[in-house]
C-alpha cells in the first residue's frame, strides 16, 4: 500500500464527514488496512484495539467469516433487487420477519432504510402521513432532548440538539423543539432519580404548553441512552415515565436505538431494560455490525394500519430509497442476527460487566469527574475540578491529545470535543482486551495530566 499517495489523494478529492475540513488537510488521514476481532491495523502496521467499534457499529468485530459468506453467497445470487413495483427478495422478507419477533410492543412492521439518518427522516415522514391519516394534521412539532442526536441528515440534524450539527445549517426548524437533558451528573434536579424524572416531564409539559398544547404536537424522540451526547444514562424509570406522558397526551413515543440496538446494552434492545414499547424505533448500525450499510424504522400496528386504511386505494405512500431492503445488507443482517442469537450478547453482557468494575476504578483518576456505563457502552467525564464539575478550558486542546495519545497508546476511543470519552467496544471482546484498553486509556490520561497547562488547570 502506497500510504503517501493515498493521504495525498484523500487530502484532495474525498470529504469526511462531521471534520475540519482545514484540520483534516493540515493532519492527513489515517489510513486503515484490515481488521480481525477487535483488532484493527493501519497502512503503517500499527495496531490498534477498537474500543468504539468503528461508529458505536462493529459489534460482531473485524472479520467474521459467517458474515462474509453471506454476503459473498448474495453476491452471487442476487446482489440487487428493487423493492418498488411489487418486488421483493428473500433475505429482506426472513429479516423483517426475524426483527418484528424479536421487537417490543406491537412494532410488526419494519421499513429498511441505509442508515440510521434515513430511519429518523423516515419516521418523520411516516408520522406526517399518520397525523393525516387520522384526521390530525394540526399534530406537526416534535419534541427532544438537549444533547440528543438524531443523525446529521437536514430534518434530522434540526432534531439533533449538538451545536456543531446546528451551526450555519438553519435549523432546528420552526416545528422542533427540546428539553433538557436528564444527564444524572449535571442535571440541575440531580443526581436523584426521581426528581430528574419529575422535572422531565414537567419539562415536557410545560414545552407543549409553549407550543400551543397537545394537540399540536405529533411526537416526542429520545435515545435511552444519548450516545454522542456523551453517553449520558438516564436515570432507571425515566423512560417508563417518558412514555406515561406521551400516552396521556396522545403523543407518539418514538425511541431511538440506532446506537443502543443489537445488543450494545446487554438486551437485543435497550426497551427492554424497562419493558418499553415505542410506537416506532429506528435502529442501524448494529443491524448489520456496519459489515454494510442498512437502517430500519420499525412500526406499530396502529401506525401502519390507520396510513395503510386512509390511503385511498391505488395511491402510493411517497416514502422510499434505491437501496430499501437491498439483498446483500439483508443477508448480512440476517448472518449478524444469527451471532447475537449464537452468544454474542451473553459474551456482552459478562465482559461488559467487567468493564463497568474497570471503569469504576477510574473515578479516583484526578481527571475523571465520572464514569458511566451499561452494558458495552460507556462515558468517562472529564474535568479539572470535581467538587464543580468544571470541564476543561477549550485551549487546553485535550480533545485533541486524548485522540493523539490513544492512538499512540495503540487504542482508539471516541473522545468528544466536551472532553468525555466514549467507549462502545465489539460485543466480542475478551476480559483480556477490556483490561488492555482500560490500562491504556489510564496511561493516556496520565500523559495528558504530564502537560504543565492542564496540572495547572488542576491544581486552581
Amino acid at each position: 500500500m502506497d500510504t503517501p499517495r493515498l493521504v495525498s489523494l484523500d487530502r484532495e478529492h474525498l470529504i469526511h464527514p462531521v471534520s475540519s475540513w482545514q484540520g483534516h488537510e493540515a493532519s492527513g488521514a489515517t489510513i486503515l488496512e484490515s481488521g480481525k476481532g477487535v483488532w484493527l491495523t493501519d497502512s503503517k502496521g500499527h495496531r490498534l484495539l477498537d474500543g468504539f467499534s468503528g461508529l458505536w457499529c462493529v459489534n460482531t468485530g473485524y472479520g467474521c467469516e459467517s458474515v462474509i459468506e453471506a454476503g459473498r453467497r448474495q453476491l452471487e445470487k442476487l446482489p440487487y433487487a428493487t423493492g418498488y413495483f411489487g418486488f421483493s427478495n428473500e433475505p429482506a422478507i426472513e429479516l423483517a420477519a426475524r426483527l418484528t419477533q424479536h421487537a417490543p410492543g406491537h412494532l410488526n412492521h419494519i421499513y429498511f432504510a441505509l442508515g440510521g439518518s434515513d430511519a429518523v427522516d423516515s419516521t418523520l415522514r411516516f408520522i406526517r402521513y399518520y397525523q393525516h391519516a387520522r384526521g390530525t394534521p394540526e399534530k406537526r412539532h416534535v419534541i427532544g432532548l438537549q444533547k440528543g442526536y438524531h443523525g446529521s441528515s437536514f430534518v434530522g440534524a434540526g432534531l439533533t440538539a449538538l451545536p456543531v450539527f446546528h451551526r450555519d445549517a438553519d435549523v432546528p426548524l420552526p416545528w422542533q423543539h427540546h428539553i433538557p437533558s436528564p444527564d444524572p451528573y449535571r442535571h440541575p434536579a440531580g443526581p436523584d432519580a426521581e426528581a430528574i424524572i419529575q422535572a422531565s416531564v414537567q419539562a415536557f409539559h410545560d414545552e407543549i404548553a409553549k407550543i400551543g398544547g397537545p394537540q399540536h404536537v405529533a411526537a416526542f424522540y429520545c435515545e435511552l441512552v444519548q450516545g454522542s451526547g456523551g453517553v449520558i444514562i438516564p436515570p432507571k424509570g425515566w423512560a417508563t415515565a417518558m412514555q406515561a406522558a406521551c400516552r396521556e397526551l396522545d403523543i407518539l413515543f418514538v425511541v431511538d436505538e440506532v446506537i443502543t440496538g443489537f445488543g450494545r446494552t446487554g438486551p437485543l434492545f435497550a426497551c427492554a431494560h424497562e419493558n418499553i414499547e415505542p410506537d416506532m424505533m429506528t435502529v442501524a448500525k448494529g443491524l448489520t455490525a456496519g459489515y454494510a450499510p442498512m437502517g430500519g424504522v420499525f412500526m406499530s400496528d396502529t401506525i401502519y394500519e390507520t396510513i395503510r386504511d386512509k390511503t385511498p386505494p391505488g395511491i402510493s405512500v411517497g416514502h422510499g430509497q434505491t437501496y430499501s431492503a437491498h439483498p446483500v445488507s439483508a443477508a448480512i443482517g440476517l448472518a449478524v442476527l444469527d451471532l447475537y442469537e449464537g452468544g454474542l450478547l451473553e459474551n456482552g453482557t459478562r465482559v461488559g460487566a467487567h468493564l463497568a468494575t474497570r471503569l469504576r476504578g477510574l473515578g479516583n483518576h484526578p481527571l475523571v469527574g465520572t464514569t458511566r456505563s451499561v452494558g458495552m457502552l460507556a462515558g468517562i467525564e472529564l474535568v479539572t475540578d470535581k467538587t464543580t464539575k468544571t470541564k476543561p478550558d477549550a485551549q487546553l486542546g485535550i480533545s485533541g491529545k486524548l485522540s493523539r495519545y490513544g492512538y499512540e497508546q495503540g487504542i482508539l476511543f471516541r473522545a468528544f470535543g466536551d472532553d468525555i470519552i466514549g467507549l462502545a467496544p465489539p460485543l466480542c471482546s475478551t476480559i483480556a482486551e477490556m483490561d488492555q484498553l482500560c490500562d491504556g486509556i489510564v496511561s493516556v490520561l496520565d500523559r495528558v495530566m504530564e502537560d504543565p497547562a492542564v496540572a495547572s488547570a488542576l491544581k486552581a
